[in-house]
């Protein structure tokens, strides 16, 4: 593309100079330099309206801007939503491993009907049991619990920060789209205003017919690209809608942002150490570390031996009597070494994939740094260089075009350079924003305001 832009760019400039000069020298004096008929050129390309993919993006009152629209999807988005009901139902695991052991309480009578005096008299018994456990289970299911509701919290935050680059991605590709499509229909009427000028000099004797109807042949591709650039933005706003919760997209729905996207003042091995203090995904794992070393002692805790006490009162007839009883299990064959094997190899299995967390997370950032830096790199190229020059090129070809100065071809050709470079620049833009918010997501961190 780069160098179909220069060669472009040199042949309409000397074909430019080279037909200015010969009209020059058939129509002036010597005195009346090359120089000057350039310089005009050059003066009246800076004069005139050319399309800018840097422009502004028009927007609706009422537009949301990015912000806006993430605090709308973080109240509707269902997946957020589901997310958050399930921690809810996790944590509520939390009191169900904290409850101690029931008592037990049991009344048992017999011959209620024969009195006191006779060979066997009415009898009652009363007894009040309770398992006592042993080994701070309870502490261990605790511990497993809590543990537990903190990976699902830091995975709700993870499914937050996965969903929330989503939205920013939907959110980019709509303010694409609307640059795209603004800038289709501002380069539309610059070239139907050049088809204007040509149907004037086609009705003077100007022009051949032939000239003029295959400069009027080039709108269709403007309204073409108009149409499509049109769909893609209605498609690319009920995307955003649906991410947010609309339930049913509105066609009037806008937004509002910056299409040239800014420059970030970080650093890689800083991004690095960030995204390990705060990424959710990084933070679950180590809670699941946490929870299965838990489990681990839990089960251990299981083979220890629960004695159950019991405490009895009895009546019979006229005498009264009180009991004990101990009960202890003997764990000579069950003694949970099943559950403690599974336990151990999963606390081991948990620690790798602490590991193989950690560096994903490196990895990551790693990735959408040099993701952003290339593509910030080629942004400001184009910001800086090939859309002035593109402007330049067009701006004098443009010039003498209306002058007679080169061919329809050549005038043709910086057309669609133009249009290439355009839309080009915009895709840059495009894909610098969305590794901005692939580094975001990456860090667990905003990278801009």
């Amino acid at each position: 593309m780069r160098l179909q832009i220069s060669n472009s760019a040199k042949m309409v400039l000397a074909m430019c100079v080279l037909a200015l000069t010969a009209t020059l020298h058939a129509q002036t004096p010597v005195s009346s330099s090359t120089g000057n008929e350039q310089a005009s050129a050059e003066q009246y390309a800076k004069t005139i309206n050319i399309a800018d993919p840097r422009s502004p993006i028009a927007s609706r009152p009422g537009a949301l801007t990015l912000v806006q629209v993430i605090e709308a999807a973080r109240a509707k988005n269902p997946t957020l939503l589901a997310a958050a009901q399930n921690l809810r139902a996790v944590r509520a695991q939390e009191i169900q491993a904290g409850v101690r052991q029931n008592p037990n309480f049991e009344v048992a009578a017999s011959n209620i009907t024969e009195p006191g005096s006779v060979n066997n008299p009415y009898a009652y018994a009363f007894q009040v049991s309770r398992l006592f456990e042993r080994g701070e289970k309870r502490r261990w299911r605790l511990d497993d619990a809590r543990a537990t509701t903190a990976e699902t919290a830091a995975q709700l935050e993870d499914t937050t920060r996965q969903t929330l680059l989503i939205i920013k991605t939907a959110f980019i590709q709509m303010l694409q789209a609307k640059a795209s499509l603004q800038l289709t229909r501002a380069e539309l009427q610059q070239f139907q205003h050049e088809v204007d000028i040509a149907n004037d000099r086609f009705k003077a004797g100007d022009m051949a017919r032939i000239d003029f109807e295959r400069l009027d042949l080039q709108v269709a591709s403007f309204e073409s690209a108009e149409s499509t650039d049109s769909v893609n933005l209605r498609q690319a706003s009920d995307q955003l809608q649906t991410l947010m919760g609309t339930e049913n997209p509105k066609p009037d729905f806008d937004i509002s942002g910056d299409i040239v996207p800014p420059a970030l003042t970080v650093n890689l091995p800083d991004l690095i150490k960030t995204a390990l203090d705060k990424r959710p995904d990084y933070a679950a794992a180590q809670h699941a570390v946490a929870a299965a070393e838990a489990n681990q002692k839990l089960a251990f805790a299981n083979g220890t031996t629960d004695p159950t006490l019991e405490g009895e009162f009895d009546v019979t007839g006229p005498e009264r009597s009180v009991g004990f009883q101990v009960s202890i299990p003997l764990r000579i064959f069950d003694r949970n070494q099943g559950n403690k094997e599974t336990s151990i190899f999963q606390a081991d299995a948990s620690r790798f994939t602490l590991m193989a967390a950690k560096n994903q997370v490196v990895s990551d950032v790693d990735q959408a740094w040099i993701n952003y830096t290339e593509s910030k790199r080629l942004a400001d190229r184009y910001t800086s260089h090939y859309l002035e020059e593109t402007k330049d090129v067009l701006g004098i070809a443009q010039f003498a075009f209306e002058h007679g100065g080169i061919a329809l071809i050549d005038y043709i050709d910086a057309v669609r350079d133009t249009e290439i470079i355009n839309s080009a620049a915009i895709s840059a833009y495009q894909q610098t924003w969305l590794a901005i918010h692939q580094l975001s997501a990456a860090t667990a961190s905003e990278m801009t305001p």
